[in-house]
């Protein structure tokens, strides 16, 4: 099983998800985070930024807040350059079951369904599921 993750609290709910699941079928667990830089930047950037060092600190976050500062057996992180769509659909070639949050970090806040999640949806090799994050303590967001 795959999981992305952003920081963003769709993507902390999709991995709270994605260990139940994972814990109920005694299943592997891969937490990916994927990051790209964007073209109009391309050359901006300060020379100091390291993203693959930012997204193990983002990955590593997102892991302690659902596992603790422990990671058990079978359970992965992964940090990928890319478009987060490409690396999960990549990653869902070899994968049962790809689980993303239903918004990250980006776009406009009042759009349920990310593109991410969307392109995902949309191409994966493997069932997908898109987790929307629980609001005021109840599932329904009211």
């Amino acid at each position: 099983m795959v999981v992305g993750v952003d920081g963003s609290d769709s993507s902390i709910e999709a991995l709270r998800q994605a260990k139940t699941i994972a814990d109920a079928f005694h299943s592997t667990l891969d937490i990916v985070c994927a990051w790209s830089l964007p073209i109009s930047n391309y050359g901006m950037m300060p020379p100091y930024w390291n993203p693959d060092r930012d997204a193990a600190q983002l990955v590593d976050a997102a892991a302690e807040s659902v596992y603790g500062a422990q990671l058990p057996e079978g359970v992965r992180t992964t940090i990928a350059e890319g478009s987060p769509a490409r690396v999960l659909i990549q990653q869902s070639e070899s994968a049962d079951l790809i689980v993303t949050g239903s918004r990250g970090h980006g776009g406009f806040a009042g759009l349920l369904l990310g593109s991410v999640s969307s392109e995902i949806a949309a191409h994966a090799h493997c069932p997908v599921l898109i987790v929307h994050p629980h609001h005021a303590g109840t599932r329904d967001g009211a």
